[in-house]
């Protein structure tokens, strides 16, 4: 529902993707980023109606606006007006829409629960949902040293039970309906890995123990300009070759991130710019990946794109040292300039070290010196690279980069024969 525009995330032309499943997006008008929507917070305009009044709000009066000029939606007990808001949304109206007069919590948990809507919508808080009165009597008993609880009845009727218990009382809840919980990492180290992409590592708190699954994504949230701005990214390993990186870090106590850094964007910039000691909030993971699709696995073909190829560090790792029925891996990276491959040198020592491992680098604007593949993705690409080692053998295709990219290859691919179960796209 409550989305950070996509100039933010993915910036433009932003080969950042994470998880999969997307949401489709609506072109913004000019003047409608998420910049743009900071600066009308800060103001001074009255975004609420109400003058700068909190107010309880009821079911009764909630359900009053639900028109895309007068529109309020309920979150966690919270009323916000979000009818100034409606063109600044990614989402599209129609999406907020669907909140709109009632409740929206579970809606806005469906689609983007990370999203820091408190500190996003703050200047649009009309007040709190009232609280149904309780029918009932609290009387001190002062000379036992206990308190008195009269329930009164609305009718003279007999009671069959006490109440009903709270949701999810005395169950289990799936993870990922518990919520995001973070907590603030130091910056330990930055290096330049690319002329705009640079390796950032953090160290966990003390005493806490942070464990991604391969293929998951965690949040970095960072305050700028007074609004708490949070963005996805895949966790990486350190190198992908031990002896590229001395020494050698814990595991459970450091966190790396491959990212690149847009000069003109709102999140990226300001990453940049913390200094050593500095700290970064991170989620806990989320993502849909399944580490099961690697069972008994004999073909894994991996297509990425500039910063795309963050998920692909740790399938990586993991099919080359954890899955022993499996034959063949091979990556096609597709980049814009050889100064934009991402660990190149590590790449092609890995492959050199590890006979299964094929890859190729594919160039969309090669210098004229440029010996290897060019052009972007194409049937043509693609159905030289990805042969099976047996023509009954289990395979699985890995992609990610923008969004253009991804869609055009997972069209690509069913063109070619790979079913949806042989399929996996990073997607935002």
């Amino acid at each position: 529902m409550l989305n950070v525009p996509s100039q933010s995330f993915p910036a433009p032309r932003s080969q950042q993707r994470v998880a999969s499943g997307g949401r489709s997006k609506v072109p913004l008008k000019q003047g409608r980023s998420l910049m743009d929507w900071i600066r009308l917070t800060k103001s001074g305009k009255d975004l609420t109606g109400l003058k700068g009044r909190l107010i309880e709000v009821t079911e009764e009066e909630l359900k009053k606006h639900n028109k895309k000029d007068d529109c309020w939606i309920c979150i966690r007990g919270f009323v916000y007006n979000v009818s100034p808001y409606m063109e600044y949304h990614p989402g599209g109206e129609d999406e907020l829409m669907r909140a709109a007069g009632s409740d929206g919590t579970e809606l806005f948990d469906q689609v983007h629960r990370w999203v820091n809507y408190e500190s996003m919508l703050k200047e649009c808080l009309v007040g709190r949902m009232a609280i149904k009165p309780a029918v009932l009597k609290v009387r001190v008993v002062e000379s036992v040293g206990k308190i008195e609880i009269v329930l009164q009845k609305k009718e003279n009727t007999s009671w069959d039970f006490l109440g009903h218990p709270l949701k999810n009382h005395n169950s289990l809840i799936p993870r990922k309906d518990t919520g995001l919980y973070y907590r603030k990492c130091q910056l330990i180290s930055k290096e330049d890995v690319t002329h705009d992409t640079r390796l950032f590592c953090l160290m966990l708190p003390p005493s806490t123990h942070l464990q991604v699954p391969i293929g998951q994504h965690v949040y970095l949230k960072l305050p700028i300009t007074g609004t708490e701005i949070v963005k996805p990214y895949t966790p990486v390993s350190g190198s992908l070759l031990s002896e590229f990186k001395e020494p050698v870090l814990p595991n459970n106590k450091y966190i790396y991130f491959l990212i690149k850094i847009y000069p003109t964007g709102l999140f990226t910039p300001e990453l940049d710019r913390l200094q050593i000691g500095d700290f970064v909030s991170v989620s806990s993971p989320e993502g849909n990946f399944k580490i099961s699709k690697f069972q008994e696995l004999e073909d894994l073909f991996l297509l990425a794109a500039g910063t795309g190829f963050t998920p692909m560090v740790k399938i990586l790792n993991y099919a080359l040292t954890d899955i022993p029925s499996l034959r063949k891996v091979k990556l096609m990276f597709f980049n814009k300039t050889e100064d934009d491959i991402i660990w190149r040198s590590q790449l092609e020592k890995l492959a050199f070290k590890d006979k299964r491992l094929d890859v190729e680098f594919v160039l969309s604007a090669p210098i004229s010196e440029w010996n290897g593949k060019q052009g972007h993705i194409s049937p043509a690409l693609l159905s030289e690279f990805l042969k099976r080692n047996l023509d009954k053998s289990k395979v699985l295709v890995c992609i990610c980069g923008p969004v253009p990219f991804t869609e055009q290859g997972v069209r690509l691919l069913h063109d070619l024969n790979f079913s949806k179960n042989e399929i996996h796209s990073f997607t935002a």
